[in-house]
C-alpha cells in the first residue's frame, strides 16, 4: 500500500510538471497527443511526405528519379566507391530487412503488449491517484461542513449561556420581589393588629365605664322597662296572631 502511495504521489508530480513544460503563459492551448503509429513510408524506409511533396513538381516518377540521379552522381564523382564493404552492408541490410519482415509483426505484437501493460499500469496508478484525491476533497468538504456545524454549536451554546444567566437574574428578581412583598404584609398585619388592639381597648374602656357609670337603681329601672316592653311586644305578637 506504501508502495502504491508512493507511485500515486510520483505521478501526480510527474503529471504536474509535464502540464507546466508543454504549456506557457502566453499559450495555454492543450498539446496534441502523440500518434500510437508511425507515418507512412514506401519501401520501408522513405517517408511518404516525400513522395506527396514531389509529385506536383515531377509526378509519379519523380522520386525514383531523383533517387536514381543522386546515387549515379555520387558514384560517378567517386563521393563514395563501392568495395568489400558495401557487400557486407548489403548482406547485412539484406538479413535485416528479413528478419524485419519476418520477425517485425511478433515483435511488433509483444512490444504493444508490453505498451499496452505499461499503459493500464498507468491508468491504475491515475485512477487509484484520482480516487484519493477525490475522497480527499471530500473529506476536505466534510471538514469544513463541521467547522461550519462548530459555529452553529457554539452560537447554540452562547444562547443557552445566556438563557441561563437571564433565568437566573429573573428568579433573583422573583425571590427578591417575595421578600419584598412578605415584609410588606408584615407591615400591614402588624398596623391591623395595631388598629384591633386599639378598637378593643376603645370598646372595652367605654364598656367599662358605662358599666361602672349605671347605678342600682337605674339598673332596676332599665330592667323593668324592659320587661314592660316585652311585654307589650308579647301582647302586640298575640293580636296579630289571632286576627
Amino acid at each position: 500500500k506504501g508502495d502504491k502511495m508512493i507511485m500515486v504521489t510520483l505521478n501526480s508530480t510527474l503529471l504536474v510538471q509535464l502540464s507546466h513544460l508543454h504549456t506557457s503563459p502566453n499559450s495555454q492551448a492543450p498539446v496534441p497527443a502523440l500518434p500510437e503509429k508511425g507515418g507512412k513510408t514506401r519501401h520501408g524506409i522513405i517517408p511518404e511526405e516525400l513522395f506527396q511533396l514531389l509529385y506536383p513538381k515531377t509526378g509519379v516518377t519523380g522520386p525514383y528519379m531523383l533517387g536514381a540521379g543522386l546515387l549515379t552522381y555520387i558514384l560517378s564523382k567517386e563521393i563514395y566507391i563501392i568495395n568489400h564493404e558495401t557487400f557486407a552492408a548489403a548482406c547485412m541490410g539484406t538479413v535485416i530487412i528479413y528478419g524485419v519482415t519476418k520477425f517485425g509483426p511478433d515483435v511488433a505484437a509483444f512490444a504493444d503488449k508490453l505498451n499496452e501493460e505499461k499503459v493500464q499500469k498507468a491508468q491504475e496508478v491515475k485512477d487509484l491517484a484520482m480516487t484519493s484525491l477525490a475522497q480527499a476533497i471530500q473529506d476536505e468538504k466534510k471538514e469544513q461542513w463541521r467547522a461550519e456545524g462548530r459555529q452553529m454549536l457554539f452560537e447554540a451554546k452562547r444562547n443557552n449561556v445566556a438563557m441561563l444567566l437571564e433565568t437566573n437574574r429573573r428568579e433573583r428578581v422573583h425571590m427578591v420581589t417575595n421578600e419584598v412583598k412578605k415584609r410588606l404584609d408584615y407591615q400591614i398585619a402588624l398596623q391591623t393588629l395595631h388598629r384591633r388592639m386599639e378598637q378593643e381597648h376603645m370598646v372595652n374602656w367605654v364598656e367599662k365605664n358605662v358599666v361602672t357609670s349605671i347605678t342600682p337603681q337605674q339598673e332596676k329601672a332599665s330592667i323593668a322597662k324592659c320587661i314592660t316592653d316585652l311585654k307589650v311586644l308579647a301582647k302586640v305578637q298575640q293580636a296579630k296572631t289571632t286576627a
